[in-house]
């Protein structure tokens, strides 16, 4: 199977991301399963006419399209043209070229945040007026109609994450190699369910922490950081913290709140990342599937049983009261 890879309105930090595939590397990894790329700008030597052919052969149906991968947010504008973003040599909008490849394609999918729901690039006032591939934010419907299927009849696939799990897309790339990746493993926003079916939280180094309430006050404090510091890791998707990131980091384990980029409008959250929203000093935002009511009771006795060692090591920046030894037997 073949990948034809664009980037559109984005950093690339998704394909940065990418070459952190370990063990094996990701050409190696991708090889291994029969993948190989028509053209990614990044990684190919292809360039000019070469990849103009390319393109043009694929919309022309002479080249049979596998996979067709977007990184980056699709900009509209000015007035629905795509103008604003001409794919160089060609003559012709990324928007133009992703609407005409995604029906030639067998697969299509969004790589990172920015593809998958406009992400960071469509902040603000948004005035180039980008969209994700399928999505405008949470909704159905960007550069591709909401009722957009591929060849194959599935919707875009959505990678998400800013940058997104380098395991993440190898994975999604290896399922549609082996024709395993149906629409019932697809979440509700089209993220696969390999890793959308787990919250940040799982597997967090400071789940200690979060069970007592115990929080840190500072970034540099190393106790949860749901109550003061802004982490939505109970409510974010990702399997960040069990897999990790290069073979062990992620950013709570870094020690920096979790700020859901895996969903849509997280750009946006409507206050600074390290801040946690409160209403009568609650965070307003609780942990999913909790009833306030239950989280408040929760809370009140976690914080009252809380031992000496969590309540001084949580608002330290090192373990500064180390476990009681077990009294021997006599």
């Amino acid at each position: 199977m073949n990948i034809l890879w664009l980037q559109s309105a984005g950093c690339g930090g998704c394909t940065m991301s990418l070459l952190c595939a370990e063990n094996p590397n990701v050409i190696e990894l991708l090889e291994g399963a029969g993948l190989s790329f028509l053209w990614h700008p990044s990684l190919s030597i292809e360039s000019g006419a070469q990849v103009r052919k390319i393109l043009n052969d694929v919309e022309s149906g002479e080249q049979p399209l596998d996979i067709l991968c977007i990184e980056g947010s699709i900009v509209r504008g000015p007035n629905g043209t795509g103008k604003y973003h001409v794919l160089a040599g060609t003559g012709r909008s990324m928007l133009d070229w992703v609407q005409s490849l995604s029906k030639k394609a067998r697969h299509v999918v969004a790589v990172g945040t920015c593809a998958t729901y406009g992400g960071v690039t469509s902040a603000g006032e948004n005035p180039s007026d980008a969209v994700g591939v399928q999505y405008e934010g949470a909704h159905r419907g960007g550069a591709l109609p909401a009722d957009f299927t591929s060849v194959s009849g599935l919707p875009v696939i959505n990678v998400a994450g800013c940058p997104t799990h380098p395991d993440w897309v190898t994975e999604t790339l290896l399922l549609l190699a082996e024709d395993a990746l149906g629409e019932d493993q697809l979440d509700g926003y089209g993220r696969p369910k390999f890793y959308a079916d787990n919250l940040v939280h799982h597997a967090c180094p400071k789940n200690e922490f979060y069970e007592y309430k115990a929080s840190a006050t500072k970034l540099s404090e190393i106790g949860c950081m749901m109550e003061h510091l802004g982490c939505v890791g109970t409510q974010a998707v990702g399997d960040c913290n069990i897999r990790g990131w290069n073979g062990e980091g992620s950013c709570t384990r870094a020690g920096y709140p979790c700020i859901n980029c895996t969903a849509p409008e997280f750009e946006e959250p409507g206050h600074a990342f390290t801040e946690t929203p409160k209403f009568a000093g609650i965070p307003v935002g609780l942990p999913s599937d909790m009833p306030k009511a239950w989280f408040m009771a929760l809370a009140s006795l976690s914080k009252a049983a809380t031992p000496r060692r969590i309540e001084v090591n949580a608002t330290s920046d090192r373990i500064t009261v180390p476990p009681s030894l077990k009294a021997p037997k006599s």
